[in-house]
């Protein structure tokens, strides 16, 4: 009997929330073999560490990774430590600054910690592609550009559309693709994910596996994942993103802030909801929020954290302080007369990130302290300052102690 689920079964989980399959009857064809022969396919993924922070735009391919993984085929994971130096152009309207060594070896040290919150890494294939990169010659280089032309490469629409507005387009960006697609030669995908703007890659690695006498891969694209801002692709540049390192209660109060067009496609791109149960949730907008924002927490940080982060957010709702509250030491020689000017403390406190910041949020009325939750009456104003204080500025709040 074969250790894997039926094709059709499998399809319906590969295909749910895919974008665009290059080519679904090829896919079918990888899996009928799979299973006729007991032999996993080898699912390929690329990550270039080119920040310290994954977010929940890269879980998307990185969830369809871990379906199959489930499935019983092979997760091969790419960490990019060679095209992060170059800059992937895809879905950008300039040239994308490449990384240095250090920065690129940094980064790529904390990204698997994070990437082992949503896959197995010990069951998957990690490999840095610095790993035949670092080993090409100037000739292996030549050779891997005559598999291209100029023509094609500016077909791309992200780079049909820089020609257009008098955008620059650098040499060494036309290397990417070729490099990522060489990826796929290297590690012999069967299937490579990658989200939509990721096509054209994926399809070079296609041509170069076929001009290597290797079976071309399936091409399985995820759709973008819009940031909290409701309008631009999920980013660390655009501030826009809720990082998988972030503490539960950042990730539910980032969720709740989203808009309520956004909770479609959160619901069908990082969660297993069925369409029928997430239907039923979207009736009531301001629930389907809060079971959202659970569903990404419980995924994260486990279910204990999310039922007190939950209580937490209903209880300031009501006004009411969470019984964990995170600490911020003060110290004693800053507070005169047992007093501090209210704009002293939030910046203090680092409530808000400027002083200026600071006398504008109690000028909204959107700072107090105390149990009786008072407000400064302007901006001149002091606040008495004892070990133990809390106070708030919108959803933060802080206890401070005097050290």
């Amino acid at each position: 009997m074969s250790a894997f689920p039926p094709v059709d079964e499998q399809l319906a989980v590969i295909l749910r929330g895919a974008a665009q399959t290059e080519t679904a009857p090829e896919l079918k064809k990888k899996l009928e073999k799979s299973r006729e022969t007991g032999k996993p396919l080898r699912i390929k993924y690329g990550i270039d560490p080119t920040g310290f922070d994954v977010h929940l735009g890269h879980t998307v391919p990185l969830r369809k990774l871990r379906q199959f993984q489930e499935l019983g085929h092979t997760a091969v994971l790419i960490i990019g430590t060679a095209t992060a130096a170059v800059g992937d152009p895809s879905g950008r309207d300039a040239s994308r600054q490449g990384l240095t060594t250090e920065q690129i070896d940094k980064n790529a040290q904390t990204y698997l910690t994070q990437i082992a919150k949503v896959i197995d890494v010990t069951k998957a294939e990690v490999r840095p592609n610095g790993e035949w990169f670092t080993k090409f010659t100037f000739a292996d280089m030549l050779k891997l550009l005559g598999h291209t032309t100029m023509q094609r490469m500016i077909e791309r629409d992200d780079f049909t559309n820089r020609i257009k507005a008098g955008t620059a387009i650098y040499l060494h960006e036309c290397l990417y693709p070729l490099m990522q697609g060489w990826d796929s030669v290297e590690i012999r995908a069967d299937v490579e994910l990658g989200g939509t703007e990721q096509l054209y890659n994926l399809m070079v690695g296609r041509d170069l596996q076929r001009a290597s006498g290797q079976e071309p891969q399936i091409c399985l694209t995820m759709p973008i994942l819009r940031g909290t801002d409701g309008e631009k692709k999920m980013g660390k540049s655009v501030g826009n993103y809720i990082g998988l390192n972030e503490p539960a209660k950042e990730m539910f109060g980032k969720t709740m802030r989203i808009p309520d067009e956004l909770l479609t496609e959160w619901y069908a791109l990082l969660t297993d909801r069925s369409h029928e149960d997430v239907t039923r949730l979207l009736a009531s907008p301001l629930e389907a929020k809060k079971t959202l924002a659970m569903d990404i927490v419980r995924f994260y940080h486990g279910e204990e954290v999310t039922s007190a982060t939950r209580i937490d957010w209903d209880n300031a709702s009501k006004n009411i302080d969470p019984v964990n509250i995170d600490e911020v030491r003060v110290p004693a020689d800053k507070i005169k007369d047992g007093a501090m000017l209210a704009v002293d403390l939030i910046a203090e406190t680092k409530l808000a990130a400027s002083k200026g910041e600071a006398r504008r949020k109690i000028d909204e009325g959107a700072f107090n302290y105390g149990p009786d939750r008072t407000k400064p009456a302007d901006v001149k104003a002091s606040v008495p300052v004892s070990d133990g204080l809390v106070v708030r500025l919108g959803r933060k709040i802080l206890r401070v102690r005097l050290g």
